[in-house]
């Protein structure tokens, strides 16, 4: 469920220090919470709203019950390793494309913090409070509904005129049916598609080219040195199908290399 959160303070989801997890999803059927609580083998699910039902149909393949972690077959000592580590880790799938993809956007060639900071923002300023008990989550809007956000909401968000006009741009298309043709609308490159796939359907293969983190992770983790987006894909192309995979065995169980520099600085539209 971790890839799934926004950073610390994710309107859309959080976790109960009793372990349960909470996310606030506009569905086809309408506005709806979801509980799941892990318990004796188990999990529990709970939803509220017009899209509870739909949220319990779903919540299996959210936790990854339709995956198949034995498609990864591999004699890669190095992936073994990491899928020994990773005993009984599923790639889930939201089925939601449009929730998926404007995070995505909004983390385009920026940290984390300062994307986090925005789709907090947004989602508390344009979203509608959560079904069901009062857990402060929010409710992202309904694709149509970000196109008529003003601008000046997208200024106070931190988010600049591009990734404003992506979002924008891309809620003219149903993205629900045109999953796989995310990089013919202008502003989504293979980086941010990769990054929906992988969330909203679960996709073993896809890989995020473009990260600014991810090519160093993966490398180092394999080779024991950082590589750039070439070198990730050289790395990859063995597990061809099951790449995806690999990279959440990386990110999750592998190696970092040291850190030798600052970290790069949070920009903040808001002043300008």
């Amino acid at each position: 469920m971790g890839q799934h959160r926004r950073g610390t303070g994710d309107p859309a989801m959080r976790y109960d220090p009793d372990g349960s997890v909470w996310r606030a999803s506009h569905t086809p059927d309408g506005p709806g919470t979801l509980r799941l609580r892990a318990h004796a083998g188990e999990v529990d699910a709970q939803a509220w709203g017009s899209g509870g039902a739909w949220l319990i149909e779903q919540f299996p393949d959210l936790l990854g019950a339709a995956d198949d972690p034995d498609a990864l077959i591999t004699d890669d000592p190095v992936v073994q390793r990491l899928q020994r580590q990773a005993h009984g880790m599923r790639l889930g799938r939201t089925d939601r494309v449009w929730e998926a993809l404007v995070p995505a956007v909004l983390e385009q060639k920026v940290v984390g913090t300062e994307a986090w900071r925005a789709w907090r923002y947004l989602l508390r300023t344009h979203g509608e409070p959560a079904p069901g008990p009062d857990t402060g989550l929010r409710v992202p809007p309904r694709r149509e509904d970000w196109a008529a956000i003003p601008s000046w909401d997208w200024h106070r968000s931190g988010a600049e005129p591009v990734r404003m006009r992506t979002i924008t741009r891309a809620a003219a298309m149903d993205v629900e049916r045109g999953a796989d043709h995310l990089t013919s609308l202008r502003g989504i490159g293979p980086w941010t598609a990769a990054e929906v796939r992988r969330r909203a359907l679960g996709d073993p293969d896809a890989v995020p080219v473009g990260d600014y983190h991810l090519p160093k992770v993966v490398g180092h983790t394999l080779i024991g040195e950082p590589v750039d987006d070439a070198g990730m894909l050289e790395l990859l192309e063995p597990f061809a199908g099951q790449r995806g995979r690999v990279v959440r065995l990386c990110e999750l169980y592998g190696s970092r290399p040291a850190r030798r520099g600052p970290r790069m600085s949070v920009r903040d539209y808001r002043a300008f």
